[in-house]
């Protein structure tokens, strides 16, 4: 089964050409303006030139304006739209219906009870991606390095299409895939030398960390 890799919060072109060597199927970048990860849409909207024909780019929004959305479709010629919000399913849609793309709606867990929270947006979303619940006092939605149960995942409906994310690293990847076998894996913090700097020896590292665990699976 392919493995869909997602580098979240790019801003640099060096970042990006790690991320395409690798074998990234994803690049995202963040429009919350708390994060350090946060790119102007004219400048996500150059970065992703390198991705045409190589990875889809992702917009990454949480409970983004019209008016801004409007603004990022314009600008950065997003492939997909994560809405990493508190959006409803009915928001979901609407912006699907607006902007012609698919939406990727993420979703915080902890425990296997919040898999319920799913279910409004089955049918709605395109894909879905799996969060930790952010750290109390945090002003962000994602990106904070807090890793949840993975085990929880296997009382998932088999059709349902996600993404994993949260505190993924190049240590802990292995276990990540062994136990929750995710269709698709998403990874931030885990590739930086600090808050919002991705450093392209440590997205390299991830992806021979990703190969070398799916090497070990298949052996």
């Amino acid at each position: 089964m392919a493995l869909d890799i997602k580098i979240c919060g790019l801003k640099t072109d060096q970042a990006m050409a790690a991320a395409l060597a690798g074998g990234a199927s994803h690049v995202g970048f963040i429009f919350f303006a708390k994060s350090p990860r946060y790119v102007e849409p004219v400048e996500a909207g150059r970065l992703r030139q390198a991705a045409r024909g190589k990875a889809k780019a992702v917009a990454v929004t949480v409970d983004a304006s019209d008016a801004f959305l409007a603004e990022i479709v314009e600008r950065m010629q997003p492939d997909m739209l994560q809405l990493h919000g508190s959006e409803t399913p009915q928001r979901v849609a609407e912006l699907k219906a607006r902007h012609g793309l698919p939406v990727m709606k993420a979703l915080p867990l902890s425990e296997a009870a919040d898999l319920e929270r799913i279910k409004p947006f089955i049918g709605v979303a395109d894909r879905f991606l799996f969060d930790a619940k952010p750290p109390k006092g945090s002003e962000l939605p994602g990106g904070n390095g807090v890793v949840f149960d993975w085990r929880i995942l296997a009382g998932l409906d088999a059709g349902v299409d996600y993404m994993l994310s949260g505190g993924l690293n190049a240590a802990n990847i292995g276990d990540a895939l062994r136990l929750a076998s995710p269709p698709g894996i998403d990874i931030s913090s885990g590739v930086e030398s600090g808050p919002g700097v991705k450093d392209p020896a440590l997205i390299e590292q991830f992806f021979r960390a990703v190969r070398a665990a799916r090497d070990n699976r298949a052996a």
